[in-house]
């Protein structure tokens, strides 16, 4: 276990999430809010793949992307993750990936609010999250945890996102 909160156990991925990472992440509406080049998993293969580039963000325990699962059942709902930005500079982003059936339950904010003070208790002095103009329901995710908005930025993964910042506190 990386920590709990209040409804949710976040910890590492398994080879036993396989396919719920796949159901998760082969779908469009997952899909389409990440990375620069957003492409849904189309083979069960990839998900193994991505279960394990999970696993493998997790060498510094301050860091990595885990999965979130509802306290009391097997259900993982999605992912939370606290990683550096890549050339970022040192910069570490916080960010949540939701399956539908888990979506509007509050999920996303209480596993992003928990990886948060896990960051923040090991000294990072920020955290940043960024999103897609249009992806705005992170965006109130993202108001909800406190977050200053800093505006749009292409400053990285090489594409405009829109910027928040919360300072440790």
């Amino acid at each position: 276990m990386i920590f709990e909160t209040e409804r949710l156990t976040v910890r590492q991925w398994t080879a036993d999430d396989v396919d719920r990472a796949f159901d998760l992440y082969s779908r469009w509406e997952v899909a389409r809010w990440l990375g620069s080049t957003p492409r849904a998993l189309e083979a069960r293969a990839e998900a193994e793949a991505l279960v394990e580039r999970f696993r493998g963000r997790g060498a510094d325990p301050r860091f990595g992307c885990w999965a979130v699962q509802v306290r009391g059942t097997d259900v993982v709902a999605g992912t939370v993750l606290l990683v550096p930005i890549p050339g970022g500079g040192g910069e570490v982003e916080v960010g949540w990936h939701f399956h539908p059936d888990s979506w509007g339950r509050g999920y996303a904010t209480e596993a992003a609010r928990g990886a948060l003070a896990k960051g923040f208790a090991e000294g990072l002095p920020e955290v940043f999250a960024v999103t897609y103009p249009d992806n705005t329901p992170s965006q109130a995710v993202c108001r909800r945890l406190g977050m200053e908005p800093l505006g749009r930025t292409d400053r990285w993964y090489g594409t405009e996102l829109e910027a928040f910042r919360l300072a440790a506190g």
